[in-house]
């Protein structure tokens, strides 16, 4: 078709016009593939990471129950198990003990948990993968932890966690009952929360309601909270990120901003003598409009493949401290591959789109201009 081959000559054109201008247009394309690269980065790793948090809670119970006392969560009588009794719709109910200890060693807090799928012996524990680099300890090696009374007790790490749960299993420790009991301080005969697991997700309001009627000291937390609250944190860190990076950003809207309004004495003389040689005013829109399409595509497919290697292949090394959130026992894994087409289109709007407008109209004021007054 005519008009097939009209559009391959003007971009052949348009990109030896580009070619003749190469370092300008080289720096453009630079900083603006970084700040796409910086962008997109933040998306993908932060929308991976919800959708990791998302997977593994979807094993979580339904509800946990705790009870507050003067504000803060504090212990629960065994006696509230058989306070809850039978509700309508509750599959399950049980006991869980957890608590926190602090390493002096590494300077940080573990959370050790009584194992309920896995039998141990009151010798043996199971600890998280990071626990386990930050000490440099492994399977058969030991591990001291110092109860209340100030009495040293070791115990024998029989395995590592899985590190497909590594975000929320680095700093987790799984021991027995006993074990936990007498390093914890705890008495026989109670819990750290009670937790229960709903048929119909549908029914959880309702079943809340009726825990605090039967037990007004305590606080039901849903499944979906937990969620809600995951999602709210990682979005709150996200937009630290982009408020950190908005003057990487400005500076670039800037840079492509005068780039694009603020037309060279040679890039006008070139438009003079296309008009003077028979081109017409949408000629030349529509050749420029292509000379900014094909920098701002490039910039934007180089920039988000650059991303998608960097959060996907390289850890999001630049900003997993921020996303991630641990200070001292780091998770390492591997995300997931997450691509949102709302989050693609979202990116590409507001960063390809204000680029190629912004150059249609001191192109248009260049091109209405006589070519004598333009190339003089």
């Amino acid at each position: 078709m005519a008009w097939l081959r009209r559009q391959r000559y003007l971009i052949d054109f348009i990109l030896s016009s580009l070619l003749r201008r190469k370092g300008k247009n080289f720096g453009l394309l630079l900083v603006y593939t970084l700040v796409v690269f910086m962008l997109a980065s933040v998306m993908l790793f932060t929308h991976a990471l919800k959708q990791e948090v998302g997977n593994v809670l979807q094993s979580s119970p339904e509800i946990i129950l705790q009870r507050i006392v003067a504000g803060r969560h504090a212990l629960m009588p065994e006696a509230y198990l058989e306070k809850i009794g039978r509700l309508r719709g509750v599959t399950e109910r049980k006991g869980r003990l957890w608590g926190y200890f602090y390493d002096a060693t590494v300077k940080a807090n573990y959370t050790l948990m009584v194992s309920e799928e896995r039998q141990l012996a009151d010798t043996e524990v199971i600890v998280g993968s990071a626990i386990a680099r930050a000490r440099g300890i492994g399977p058969g090696d030991y591990i001291t932890f110092r109860s209340q009374d100030g009495e040293a007790y070791s115990f024998q790490i029989r395995s590592l966690l899985d590190t497909d749960t590594e975000l929320f299993s680095a700093d987790l420790v799984l021991m027995s009952e006993r074990a936990f009991r007498v390093t914890q301080g705890m008495t026989e005969g109670g819990f750290t929360d009670i937790v229960l697991s709903v048929r119909n997700e549908r029914e959880l309001p309702k079943i809340a309601e009726k825990l605090t009627q039967r037990l007004p000291d305590t606080r039901p937390i849903l499944k979906q909270e937990i969620l809600r609250t995951y999602d709210a944190i990682f979005a709150w860190r996200q937009g630290i990120l982009f408020v950190l990076l908005a003057g990487a950003v400005m500076a670039f809207v800037i840079f492509a901003w005068d780039k694009a309004s603020g037309l060279s004495a040679e890039e006008k003389r070139e438009i003079g003598i296309l008009k003077a040689i028979g081109w017409e005013t949408g000629d030349v829109l529509q050749m420029k409009f292509w000379e900014g399409a094909i920098l701002s595509l490039t910039a934007f497919l180089v920039g988000y493949l650059l991303a998608y290697l960097h959060v996907f292949y390289a850890n999001a090394s630049l900003f997993e401290p921020v996303l991630k959130g641990w200070a001292v026992l780091y998770p390492a894994f591997r995300l997931t591959p997450v691509v949102d087409g709302l989050q693609i289109a979202t990116l590409f709007f507001f960063t390809v789109f204000p680029y190629v407008v912004a150059t249609i109209i001191p192109i248009w004021q260049a091109s209405v201009t006589d070519p004598d007054a333009v190339m003089r």
